[in-house]
């Protein structure tokens, strides 16, 4: 059986070009027939149709499951698909009967005589062919131009450099105008915690500079300041947005592990790209079981530096440190202790609350370094970074700051163990002499252990009062009251009083509890997940007397 099948747009953790990926449960004690079985079959059906593609096999750590890749031409990834599905089939099933059980009946299937999927892959791959995109690719490529395409539309070269036409009324190369088509400044961001803040400061330093800047992020895509998309652009789809505007000189891309995954890198080149960190976060989803695993996932950014762009990477992080990167190109290195010299102190700086927000901090040398690499001027960088984070509009969600009868709230997007630590190490700095009140809760996909961790790290923070709550939106195949109920139990586990937990129907009703709670002098900490419940817990802050 398998448990997912999907296209790959760009590279991957597992291909290198675009291509097909199968995560497949695999039968202990014949695994490795299954998987050479696997390549034999792929192989042969693969270059029936004339394909050359390059196999790769990534196993679980405890040996059960398996993710099957093979690159594939850019206008054959459906087909891509049907010949993993079909090779896993004749590898890992005895029999037509078992194979008619596997996957959704209502999916294209090939038949399951090797001679008739031949026959009926050809019939397909005739059904996806198209012979202008692939020589569009092979013409990008002698010209050096980027290409990005998906099911609808096809571009070359990116922002006021670049055309876009539909995939079914592409242009014969003859009648591309190559001399206006090229690249811009694009960097792309990617890491556990930090990605947002980072590319609203960058963004801001490059409009700072003169640019036109578009960046997309779990806020949105955003062009010359102005959102013109909303919700969570993080991943491939917003990057082809930004790069795609005509408007747009340089552009600064959140990169989500999530997006990588499912489909691989939308941008196939960018000048820069930046990690800010690896937490345990999404642990056990397309087969990633570790920080390890994590960290190769993050670090899929440098396919799309090749070896003339720079990495840059937070020194403060062990893992950053130690696994190996493969690139071959510039190296640059942040710390918060050593931020660069462009920078002014802390105190100069609203975004680190005089140095309390030590991840601030560091996301700041971080985007410093960035903007250098991307042309940012020294003045430009240090404007910013004196003046961002002085009022909330400038990184909505992320530290966002209040204070009404004496009592201070804090809204913030932290979603993990790292994020709230982080979070909460600024709260102590800052709490004074008032109690600390805290909203809590989690996504209901994250397992049991990461949750019980999660309310450890709230325990450390020693807060009076915890209202949990379930995400709206993020319940992912729990039940309502499943989450509150483990954070419940590991706050009860590490020393918490019942009284000092309280439950919440809802992110709004968490809030509003707290609100009621609270007395001057208190800090309020809430961390609201969801674009909605964000604004509805605003609302509340700023009607609340």
């Amino acid at each position: 059986m398998w448990e997912d099948s999907r296209r790959l747009f760009g590279a991957s953790l597992w291909l290198h070009a675009p291509g097909a990926v199968l995560d497949a449960a695999l039968e202990p004690r014949q695994a490795e027939l299954e998987i050479e079985a696997w390549r034999t079959h792929a192989l042969r059906l693969a270059m029936h149709v004339g394909w050359e593609p390059d196999l790769t096999v990534r196993r679980s750590a405890d040996g059960s499951r398996a993710a099957l890749a093979l690159t594939a031409p850019i206008d054959a990834l459906l087909g891509a698909t049907l010949v993993n599905e079909w090779a896993w089939m004749r590898a890992a099933t005895d029999g037509e009967a078992r194979a008619a059980q596997t996957g959704d009946p209502d999916e294209p299937r090939l038949p399951w005589d090797e001679a008739a999927a031949r026959m009926a892959l050809r019939a397909y791959l005739a059904t996806e062919e198209n012979a202008p995109l692939r020589a569009l690719e092979t013409a990008a490529r002698r010209a050096g131009t980027p290409l990005l395409f998906d099911e609808t539309e096809v571009s070359l070269g990116y922002g006021t450099r670049g055309r876009t036409w539909p995939i079914g009324a592409l242009p014969a190369p003859a009648e591309v105008p190559w001399h206006t088509l090229g690249r811009i400044p694009v960097a792309l961001v990617t890491g556990s915690n930090g990605k947002t803040t980072t590319v609203r400061l960058v963004a801001a330093m490059l409009a700072r500079a003169g640019h036109v800047v578009g960046f997309c992020c779990s806020d949105g895509v955003f062009i010359d300041g102005r959102r013109v998309e909303r919700g969570d652009w993080s991943g491939p789809a917003g990057a082809r947005r930004v790069l795609r505007d005509p408007r747009v000189t340089a552009a600064v891309l959140e990169t989500a592990r999530g997006g990588i995954l499912r489909r691989g890198l939308a941008c196939p080149r960018a000048d820069a790209a930046l990690i800010t960190n690896i937490a345990e976060d999404h642990l056990g989803g397309y087969g990633i079981e570790s920080l390890g695993d994590l960290a190769e996932v993050k670090l899929v950014v440098v396919q799309a530096l090749r070896d003339a762009g720079t990495l840059v990477l937070n020194a403060d992080d062990l893992l950053l440190r130690t696994t190996p990167h493969h690139h071959h190109g510039p190296l640059a290195w942040f710390k918060a202790d050593e931020p660069p010299a462009v920078l002014p102190s802390a105190a100069e700086m609203p975004l680190t609350l005089c140095g309390a927000a030590r991840h601030n901090v560091s996301n700041l040398a971080g985007a410093a370094v960035l903007a250098t690499l991307l042309g940012a001027p020294a003045h430009a960088i240090r404007a910013v970074a004196s003046s961002f984070g002085a009022e909330n509009d400038d990184n909505p969600g992320r530290l966002e700051r209040f204070e009404r009868g004496g009592v201070r709230i804090w809204i913030d997007y932290a979603h993990n163990p790292h994020g709230l630590g982080a979070l909460l190490a600024a709260a102590a700095a800052s709490r004074g002499t008032g109690r600390l009140g805290l909203l809590l809760g989690q996504a209901g996909d994250r397992d049991d252990d990461a949750i019980r961790a999660l309310a450890r790290t709230a325990w450390d923070a020693a807060p009076d009062h915890i209202v949990l709550k379930d995400l709206d939106g993020y319940l992912r195949g729990r039940e309502r009251g499943d989450v509150p109920a483990l954070l419940r139990a590991e706050l009860l586990e590490s020393g918490a009083r019942a009284e000092q937990i309280d439950l919440a129907t809802d992110e709004t009703d968490g809030v509003r509890r707290l609100l009621a709670w609270a007395r001057p002098g208190d800090l309020l900490v809430l961390p609201v997940h969801a674009l909605e419940a964000r604004e509805r817990a605003i609302q509340l802050v700023q009607n609340w007397t």
